[in-house]
């Protein structure tokens, strides 16, 4: 099944503003910094051993942390099923159930040597722990780009997160076999029951380091999302990680021990936090969107109703005078000496009957043209979000996928909000319409763009029927349609709004089938 993504706003979608950059470059500058004063020796003469609650603490904030994390990916993955959502929901299930055996595991937490495996498996764990999640992420930010017909879960949501749950526990628990069935098998890395031996580096160190720096440079190269931004603190912390373990103090319980996790925890803290608190953001906005659309759902049957009644009213009176005029000309042509002149009169007074209802219709068509009645600034990216929004059920119905490129520099624009999205909401369901009876990937393509020139235009591109070139310069004609039921006004309405906005609404094939509606030179704030 595919589902379209029109949550934009969603913590894997959504782009980081210019405060959450800083603050994960001062988590960052502040871990280096820490880093820093450590392999300098500022520390060396300070070894704080074995803290007894640390490590039961650290470990059950961890596992909820990433515990919680991973169930709210995976409601994302719920709504977007995008495939590298759900990759990196794993990530995080996986590293909350291996942090349970490591914490049997390490010596000293509930038992002086651990109480399941040892020494090694302790190690192994760790190790294992790092290169999963290090690896799931390069696979989240490799899965972000593919092809659509890859990108998305095709199957059910429960399906996919039952597999999901599923392979990552059987995982877990091999890799926690391996490591305590095979102890007397794994390399000694630590020496008694604190110091790391030589062999550490090169089984457990280099292996997460270089991992953990091949991780960091593809979300770097690819990151576009606030959850980007914050696995790349992450990877950066699992980069340090191994290397103050054991340099400059070989030592378990280090000062570089307790500040790399002390770290981790707080970045994996804070990508909780975000999540949490942009899903209260995201419920706060959804609250004001289904307002907003119970206002505007309102204001359109009141036009719609003030719309008909006028038709109604001021349509009947001329129409009912061409009635009487032709039955009295058709009288007068059937007397057994036909009345011309009186005809003719009658024919006059239809003609002028006809030009009175058209004048009637162009001044209800003029309800499209106050441009100051409604006027106001608005986010032509917004407004194309809610769109998509409102026309969700649609959308899924017909397992049509939404790709949006929105230009987030667009500047803000004036018009009519209500009767621009009468246009987006025109487009797109006329795109539903047309990729309703094809076969094959429907595929529903949003964009916005601002030209060199500043002119901004959206793009509505869907994969449908498409548009026959016999057909391409008549569909904005009133009261022409392609469609067996259509009533051939929708886009001329359409065009007139955008031309009240001094825009410029066509049309254009699409590649490789379907077609492209475009309007553009909408004005701009500042114009």
């Amino acid at each position: 099944m595919i589902t379209p993504e029109e949550d934009y706003y969603v913590l894997s979608s959504l782009s980081p503003s210019p405060v959450q950059k800083r603050l994960a470059l001062f988590v960052v500058l502040s871990i280096l910094a820490v880093y820093v004063s450590i392999v300098s020796g500022l520390t060396a003469n300070f070894h704080p051993g074995a803290v007894g609650p640390f490590t039961p603490i650290y470990s059950t904030a961890m596992i909820v942390n990433e515990l919680i994390t991973a169930i709210l990916l995976f409601a994302q993955f719920s709504i977007l099923r995008s495939r590298a959502t759900l990759m990196i929901a794993s990530g995080y299930l996986f590293n909350a159930l291996i942090l349970i055996p490591w914490f049997l595991a390490v010596p000293g937490a509930f038992a002086p040597d651990g109480m399941i495996g040892g020494y090694q498996s302790t190690s192994a764990l760790y190790l294992f722990w790092h290169l999963g999640f290090a690896l799931l992420t390069i696979a989240y930010a490799l899965s972000k780009d593919a092809a659509p017909s890859r990108r998305y879960w095709l199957g059910t949501v429960r399906e996919a997160i039952t597999y999901s749950v599923a392979l990552t526990v059987t995982a877990v628990s091999a890799l926690t076999f391996l490591s305590i069935a095979g102890e007397p098998l794994l390399p000694v890395v630590i020496s008694g029951a604190r110091n790391l031996t030589s062999l550490w580096v090169w089984f457990v160190g280099a292996p997460v380091v270089l991992t953990s720096m091949a991780a960091l440079v593809v979300l770097w190269v690819r990151r576009r999302s606030l959850l980007d931004l914050w696995l790349v603190v992450i990877m950066v912390t699992y980069v340090i990680d191994p290397i103050l373990a054991y340099y400059p103090d070989p030592r378990r319980f280090s000062v570089g021990w307790y500040a790399v996790r002390t770290f981790g925890l707080f970045a994996g803290g804070v990508v909780l936090i975000v999540l949490l608190y942009e899903t209260s953001a995201l419920y706060a906005q959804l609250v004001g969107a289904v307002r907003a659309q119970r206002r505007e759902r309102e204001a359109r049957l009141m036009t719609g109703d003030a719309v008909a009644a006028t038709i109604a009213h001021e349509v009947k009176q001329p129409l009912s005078g061409m009635i009487t005029s032709a039955d009295a000309g058709l009288r007068f042509l059937n007397h057994p000496v036909p009345d011309l002149q009186e005809a003719k009169t009658a024919f006059r007074q239809i003609i002028a009957g006809g030009h009175r209802a058209a004048a009637v219709i162009e001044g209800i068509r003029t309800i499209f043209k106050k441009e100051d009645r409604m006027s106001a600034s608005l986010d032509l990216n917004d407004l194309v979000r809610e769109t998509l929004a409102l026309v969700r059920e649609g959308l899924a119905k017909h397992r049509i996928l939404v790709e949006a490129e929105l230009d987030e520099r667009l500047p803000q624009i004036t018009g009519d909000r209500i009767q621009l999205q009468q246009v987006l909401v025109n487009l797109i369901t006329n795109a539903i319409d047309s990729m309703t009876t094809v076969e094959g990937a429907r595929v529903l393509s949003v964009r916005s763009e601002i030209h060199d020139d500043g002119n901004v235009m959206i793009s509505v591109a869907d994969t449908g029927r498409g548009i026959g070139p016999q057909d391409i310069d008549r569909i904005f004609n009133p009261l022409f349609t392609t469609k067996p039921d259509g009533m051939g006004m929708g886009l001329s309405i359409c065009r007139s709004i955008i031309e009240a906005h001094d825009g410029r609404l066509w049309a254009a094939p699409n590649t490789p089938r379907g077609a492209i509606f475009h309007f553009s030179s909408i004005r701009s704030v500042s114009a």
